[in-house]
Formats: C-alpha cells, sequence, structure tokens
C-alpha cells in the first residue's frame, strides 16, 4: 500500500487517555475560576479532625427518612494505631499511584473521561484517595460532573496537607458498614480487635470492602468480597511487601476468615 493511502494509525489507547484527560482539565480550569474561592478550605484539617463529614450527614438524613435511628460507631485513632498492612492494602488496591501523583490520577482520569464520552454517563472510579476523601468529607454521592470538578479542586488542596494526614483523614472517616466509621471501629466491629493489631488477611478484608462497603459483609462474605480480599492479598506480594511464605501462611488464614476464593 502506497505511504499516501495509508490509514493514519490509531494512537494506543494511553496516549487518547492522557490527551482526553487533559482537554477534560482544560475545560474544568475554566469552570473552576467561577466558583474556586467558595469552596471549603483544607487548613482547619491540617491539626483538627473533622466533627463530621458529609458522607455522616448523609447517612443521618438516610436514616431520618426512613424512621430509624442513625448509627455511628466511630473512634479517631493517629496514623501510627493503624496496622501497616491496612494502610498498604488500601493504597495497593485503590491508589496504588497515591505516593506519585498530586491528588489527581491524570492517566486514570483520561481513561474514565473517555469512557464517560463513549457511554454517556459519569461512572465510579478515577478517584485517588485524594479525591475520596474529599467527596468524603465535603460532597456526597452525587454524581455530576460539577461535582467531580469540585472534588479535583479540593483534592489540590487537601494535597497541601501531605500524604500522612490525608491518609489518616481517609482511614478515619471511610465507610466500612452500616454506621461504621474509621478503620479502629471496623477492626473492632470485625474482628475483635484494634486498628493497630490487623494481619494481613483482614486488612486485605477490610481494603475488599471499601468499593462497596455496606454491601459487602465479613460475617457472610459474598462472592465479589471474597475475590477482592484475595486480590488484595496478592497485591501484597506484587509490591514485595510480603515473604512468599508469609503470603501462604495469610492465604490459609483468610481461608479460615472468609473462605476459600
Amino acid at each position: 500500500m502506497c505511504p499516501g493511502t495509508m490509514a493514519k494509525a490509531k494512537a494506543p489507547r494511553g496516549v487518547r487517555s492522557g490527551r482526553v484527560a487533559l482537554i477534560v482539565l482544560a475545560c474544568l480550569a475554566v469552570v473552576a475560576v467561577a466558583f474556586y474561592v467558595d469552596l471549603p478550605s483544607a487548613e482547619p484539617l491540617r491539626r483538627a479532625n473533622p466533627t463530621t463529614t458529609s458522607l455522616i450527614e448523609t447517612r443521618a438524613r438516610e436514616a431520618r427518612e426512613q424512621g430509624r435511628v442513625a448509627r455511628r460507631n466511630q473512634h479517631w485513632v493517629p496514623l501510627n494505631r493503624i496496622s501497616p498492612w491496612l494502610l498498604d492494602a488500601v493504597v495497593n488496591s485503590e491508589d496504588a499511584r497515591f505516593y506519585l501523583h498530586g491528588g489527581i490520577d491524570p492517566i486514570e482520569l483520561g481513561r474514565a473521561a473517555e469512557t464517560a464520552l463513549e457511554r454517556g454517563r459519569l461512572g465510579r472510579g478515577a478517584s485517588t484517595l485524594t479525591q475520596q476523601l474529599a467527596k468524603n468529607l465535603w460532597l456526597g454521592e452525587e454524581r455530576s460532573l460539577l461535582r467531580k470538578l469540585k472534588e479535583v479542586l479540593l483534592a489540590r488542596r487537601l494535597e497541601a496537607l501531605g500524604k500522612d494526614r490525608i491518609l489518616e483523614l481517609y482511614l478515619n472517616v471511610a465507610e466500612w458498614g452500616e454506621g461504621i466509621y474509621g478503620a479502629d471501629a471496623a477492626a473492632r466491629v470485625w474482628f475483635k480487635k484494634p486498628a493497630a493489631q490487623l494481619l494481613p488477611e483482614e486488612a486485605a478484608v477490610l481494603a475488599a470492602m471499601l468499593p462497596a462497603p455496606r454491601k459487602r459483609n465479613p460475617s457472610k462474605p459474598s462472592l465479589r468480597l471474597r475475590q477482592r480480599a484475595y486480590a488484595v492479598l496478592r497485591l501484597y506480594q506484587v509490591y514485595q511487601q510480603i515473604t512468599p511464605e508469609a503470603a501462604a501462611q495469610a492465604r490459609g488464614a483468610l481461608s479460615r476468615v472468609i473462605g476459600p476464593p
């Protein structure tokens, strides 16, 4: 075939995703100027812990509408009182590039934008841990481009607090079941121990709950929960955070906790 008639090669998906991300970010930046100053500041969170979150208030409102009393089981603990296994499990499974990006992952954002354009709707995903924290603290569960823009801007503000503080905030406000907030409450409810004492297999189960914390119950493990928990456990080996011997022992323990994969 002559060069002049040769079809133009399609750009690799990663390149296309990057281009889409740049276009989306440019458009969002234009809109951002209009309301950037009205968004909450992250500075008060540098030393003070939030007394509540948008998600907690949403759950309380839902309970009232259903004629129920809202439950809130939450024990705030510093990062050094949360098992390193849980820190690794959450970062590995939810945001592997957490320590590399500035609150927003352009690659994942581009892929999500491309998918949204193809499907005509904004789906779940493409949120870094920092973005998830922003949504949890201030934005609730609404899905819209405007809310996504706010999430991105607030994530950039949160990044000024430093990665350890972001992770500490996230692990203390994340939902881990009906009325259960934070790693320490989750560890005590599901494994009858403080978060500092979580073992690799237990941390894998808690990390596996995060995509659907009110649907995935460790006491009645679904197939989805089991599959994801074993996948999270494998990530310890992928990132060389556990020896093969310890990994085999953890797999055996996980089988006793939630059943075989």
